[in-house]
């Protein structure tokens, strides 16, 4: 059914997103899927490498031992934003298109007092709003 499943991963916070990243690896391993690791960095230092250059090799690193550890073919895409919390949404999007996959797992975050009151919008949101494919929000 799936043969290319885009996965929006942060490296900060692999930990946090355990549920969407297993979800994303049981998909792969059940269909036969190939499991693309895609995330934004900014054009600058992060908290995970000091360039761009830095974090495309941790990326590759990280889809790498999760395709061995699991047994799934993977690969990697490092999007580089100016402002990623502002371009993430369009550099994702991009990304699926460019890609060609069929399905996204991402996670979500949880609803709570900021939501109700609009003061953060929803990344996975406009994902599953805008994407031509499915996308598959996990809690």
């Amino acid at each position: 059914m799936y043969q290319s499943i885009l996965v929006p991963t942060d490296l900060e916070h692999t930990e946090q997103l355990y549920k969407s990243l297993e979800t994303a690896i049981h998909l792969a391993q059940h269909y036969g899927a190939h499991l693309c690791y895609a995330a934004v960095t900014p054009s600058g230092p992060s908290p995970v490498a000091s360039s761009p250059e830095g974090f495309e090799e941790a990326l590759e690193r990280f889809a790498a031992e999760q395709g061995k550890q699991h047994g799934i073919q993977t690969s990697s895409v490092a999007i580089v934003a100016h402002d990623p919390a502002v371009e993430l949404d369009d550099k994702l999007l991009e990304t699926i298109e460019s890609t060609g996959s069929d399905l996204v797992v991402m996670a979500s975050h949880v609803p709570g007092l900021a939501d109700k009151l609009h003061i953060l919008r929803s990344n996975a949101g406009k994902i599953a709003t805008k994407a031509k494919i499915s996308v598959f929000v996990v809690r």
